[in-house]
């Protein structure tokens, strides 16, 4: 099943812009995804089992740095801009 996922990240801390670049890199790092970003949010979309394998994984390592905060809206629909 495909999914599309719309996802905010929020590091607590001054220096935010690392945390959120290293969080992107990473997601962008599984080849099998689409990901795209905008000053807002990054959105990924693919099947479910990867994405959210992939997110699991990705937030876990940025939950790392204290205070991280994620919003996530998840739709079991592929609402890739190129399909």
């Amino acid at each position: 099943m495909k999914i599309s996922v719309d996802i905010s990240y929020y590091p607590l801390t001054e220096a935010y812009k690392k945390p959120i670049k290293a969080f992107i890199a990473d997601v962008k790092s599984n080849d099998k995804l689409q990901v795209y970003t905008n000053n807002m949010s990054t959105q990924v979309f693919g099947e479910l089992d990867e994405v959210m394998a992939t997110l699991a994984k990705c937030m876990k390592q940025a939950f790392e740095l204290p205070h991280s905060v994620f919003v996530l809206k998840v739709i079991n629909a592929d609402l890739h801009p190129d399909t």
